[in-house]
C-alpha cells in the first residue's frame, strides 16, 4: 500500500513544482505530474497546498516525567502533528531532569510508544538544571544526545559554562543556552517598560538577556564551541547575533511565534496566559525579531511550547507560571505576522531546527525521490479560528483563542505514515 498526495504543489530542491508525491516504506518513492493510485492506496488531497518538510521544534517541554497533568509525551506529539511537526526536542526541565541516561531512553521510549512524531530528548548541561556541577555530557552524548540546555534557568556560572563549552567543542555537541542573569530577574514577571512601572510589578529588564549573550558569545570565540540561543526577545540580543555571525562564531539562535507577535501592552489586563519566559517585549523589539528572521541572523522558529494546568495559569500574575502553548498555532502565527514565502518558512520551520538538533539526515529535508518521508501538507492561505475544544494538548494555556489564524496543517506524515489527515490526528 503505498500513500499518494495529489495534485500538491512540491517544494524541491529545483524550487516549487506542481507534482504528485508516492510514499512507500517511509521514502518518496515517485515525484511526477500524476501517479494513478490503486484501491488500496491512501490518497490524500493537497489541491492548492504545499508539501513541505515536517517542521522541527528545537523547544518543546512536554512535561513528562513529573507534570503529566499538564502534558503527556502523547498528548504532545499529537500537538505537534497537527501543528505539521515530525520532530520535537524534548526540554529536560522534567522530574527527574534529563541529566542521566535512564531518563533519556524513557523519554525516547514514550516518544515512540506514542509514534506520532520522533521525540528527541535533549540532556541537561548540569546536574539537576541547578548549575553546580557539570551532568555527565560524555555519557549522555555516546546515548545519542545532541542538544543539551539547563532551558528554565540559565547557566549563571560563567566558569561552569565555559568548562561546558570546552567538553562541547570535543564532544561535537551543541549547547542550548537560556539566556537570563537571574540576578537582574527576581520577581519580574514583564518586560521592565513604562506599563511595568504603571501597574506596579517588577520589571525584567533587556539587559538581563542581553549580558548573557554577550557572555556566551565571548565564550564562543574563546572556546570554539557551538552555541544556540534561545527563545531571543529583544532587539540588542539580535544586534549581538548579527555581529558575531559575521564574525563568522558557531552561533544559532532562534525566536517563538508569541515573541513575534505580540506586546507587553498585553499584560495590562494583568492575564496570566501572557506571561512567559522571557517576557513579551516591545513593538520594537518584534520589528527586530521579524528583521532578524528575514536576514537570517535568527536561524529558527521554535515554540517553546509550555502547556500548565488551568488551575495554575488562573493564579495572580505574580505566583502564575510562565508559558503557554504553541505547537498547534506556531504555523498560523507565523504567516499572520511575518511576510514569508513557502521556501523561507521551510527553512526556519524545518531545514534550520534540523540541521541544529543534528536531525538532517532524516528530517528537514526537501523533496526528492528516496529521501525520508516526513512531511506536512499545508494550506498558506486557510484562514481559521483558535477553538480551545479542538485542541489536542491535555492543556489550553493559549492566547490566541477565538484569534483568526493565516496557515493551515492539512497532512502530517512521519516515517511514510499518515498521522494527521485533513486536521484530524489519526492515532
Amino acid at each position: 500500500m503505498s500513500v499518494i498526495i495529489s495534485e500538491a504543489t512540491v517544494l524541491t530542491e529545483s524550487g516549487e513544482q506542481r507534482l504528485d508525491v508516492r510514499i512507500d516504506n517511509g521514502v518518496i518513492s515517485e515525484l511526477s505530474v500524476s501517479i494513478a493510485s490503486s484501491g488500496d492506496d491512501v490518497v490524500l488531497s493537497a489541491q492548492g497546498c504545499h508539501v513541505l518538510p515536517g517542521f522541527v521544534d528545537l523547544h518543546t517541554h512536554l512535561r513528562e516525567p513529573g507534570k503529566e497533568d499538564s502534558e503527556t509525551i502523547e498528548t504532545g506529539s499529537r500537538a505537534g502533528a497537527k501543528g505539521g511537526y515530525t520532530a520535537l526536542v524534548a526540554m529536560p526541565n522534567t522530574t527527574p531532569a534529563q541529566d542521566s541516561i535512564p531518563i533519556i531512553e524513557f523519554v525516547r521510549a514514550q516518544g515512540r510508544r506514542a509514534g506520532l512524531v520522533e521525540v528527541v530528548p535533549s540532556g541537561c548541561i548540569t546536574v539537576g538544571r541547578a548549575g553546580v556541577a557539570l551532568a555527565p555530557l560524555a555519557d549522555l552524548a555516546r546515548n545519542g544526545v545532541k542538544i543539551f540546555t539547563d532551558d528554565g534557568s540559565g547557566v549563571q556560572d560563567p566558569a561552569i559554562m565555559r568548562r561546558a563549552m570546552e567538553y562541547s567543542r570535543e564532544l561535537g555537541i551543541t549547547l542550548a543556552q537560556h539566556c537570563e542573569v537571574s540576578a537582574l530577574t527576581a520577581g519580574a514577571v514583564m518586560n521592565e517598560c513604562s506599563c511595568s512601572s504603571e501597574m506596579g510589578v517588577p520589571g525584567w529588564p533587556a539587559l538581563a538577556e542581553e549580558l548573557m549573550v554577550h557572555r556566551d558569545i565571548e565564550l564562543a570565540k574563546l572556546t570554539g564551541a557551538r552555541i544556540h540561543f534561545l527563545h531571543l526577545s529583544t532587539a540588542g540580543s539580535v544586534h549581538l547575533v548579527r555581529e558575531a555571525k559575521k564574525a563568522g562564531l558557531p552561533i544559532t539562535a532562534e525566536v517563538t511565534p508569541h515573541h513575534l507577535s505580540l506586546t507587553e501592552e498585553l499584560l495590562r489586563s494583568f492575564d496570566s496566559t501572557f506571561k512567559v519566559n522571557p517576557p513579551l517585549r516591545s513593538a520594537a523589539d518584534i520589528e527586530a525579531l521579524k528583521e532578524g528572521l528575514l536576514d537570517g541572523t535568527i536561524d529558527a522558529v521554535a515554540t517553546d511550547h509550555a502547556p500548565h494546568v488551568k488551575r495554575d495559569k488562573e493564579l495572580p500574575l505574580d505566583q502564575a507560571p510562565p508559558g503557554m502553548l504553541g505547537l498547534e498555532t506556531a504555523l498560523g502565527v507565523v504567516l499572520s505576522t511575518v511576510p514569508m514565502s513557502a521556501a523561507q518558512l521551510a527553512t526556519v520551520m524545518s531545514t534550520n531546527p534540523a540541521r541544529i538538533a543534528g536531525l538532517s539526515d532524516r528530517h528537514g529535508m526537501l523533496a526528492a525521490v528516496g529521501r525520508p518521508a516526513n512531511l506536512c501538507v499545508v494550506d498558506l492561505g486557510a484562514q481559521w479560528s483558535v477553538d480551545p475544544q479542538q485542541l489536542a494538548s491535555k492543556s489550553t494555556n493559549t492566547p490566541f483563542v477565538g484569534r483568526t489564524l493565516r496557515g493551515k496543517v492539512r497532512h502530517t506524515i512521519f516515517e511514510g505514515v499518515v498521522v494527521v489527515n485533513e486536521g484530524v490526528a489519526q492515532r
